[in-house]
C-alpha cells in the first residue's frame, strides 16, 4: 500500500499513506518511526525485486532477452532510486550504495555469465562495465524521455556478441 501511495513522489506525507492503507497514523509510526523508515523499507523491497529479476529472466527468456528486459526493470528502478535520493541524506545514501553494490553486480554478472556461455554475450564485458553504460538512466526522466528504449538497445547492441 506504502508503494502505491508513494508512486515514486519522496513527498508523499505519513498521514496520505495512513489513509490510503485505510489505518490511523499511529498504525504506520508504530511500525515506521520516520518516513525515511518507510521510504527505506519500500525501497529495499523494490531493490531485493530488481537484483531476484535478474535471476528470474534467465530462467523464462535467453540471457540476451533477460539483459534487455532487465535493463527496462533498471530504469524504472533507477527512478524509484532518484525519487527517494531526494528524500534521503548522503550519509544513507552512502549506505545504501555499499550495502548493494555487490548483489546488483553479482546479478549482472549472472546474466552476462549466461549469456557468454550461450554465445549471445561479449567475453570481454564484465559488470563493473555495465553500470556506467547505462548510468545515463540516472540522469534522464525515465517516466517520459522517448531516447531510453533506444539508448538501452545500443547499449545491449555493444554487449552483443559478434559473428
Amino acid at each position: 500500500m506504502a508503494r502505491a501511495a508513494l508512486g515514486g513522489d519522496g513527498e508523499t506525507t505519513m498521514q496520505s499513506i495512513a489513509k490510503a492503507a485505510g489505518v490511523g497514523q499511529g498504525t504506520i509510526y508504530r511500525h515506521f518511526p520516520t518516513r525515511e523508515a518507510l521510504l527505506l523499507e519500500v525501497y529495499q523491497a523494490d531493490f531485493d525485486a530488481l537484483v531476484t529479476a535478474a535471476y528470474t529472466l534467465l530462467e523464462d527468456s535467453t540471457p540476451r532477452a533477460a539483459l534487455r528486459t532487465w535493463f527496462d526493470e533498471l530504469a524504472v528502478f533507477g527512478r524509484k532510486k532518484h525519487a527517494l535520493s531526494q528524500v534521503l541524506d548522503a550519509a544513507t545514501r552512502a549506505e545504501l550504495h555499499n550495502a548493494q553494490y555487490d548483489r546488483i553486480i553479482e546479478a549482472i554478472d549472472a546474466i552476462l555469465r549466461a549469456g557468454v556461455e550461450a554465445g549471445e554475450l561479449r567475453p570481454d564485458l564484465g559488470p563493473e562495465e555495465v553500470l556506467p553504460l547505462v548510468s545515463f538512466l540516472w540522469q534522464l526522466d525515465t517516466r517520459s524521455d522517448p531516447r531510453i528504449p533506444h539508448l538501452l538497445d545500443l547499449v545491449l547492441d555493444a554487449a552483443s556478441a559478434r559473428t
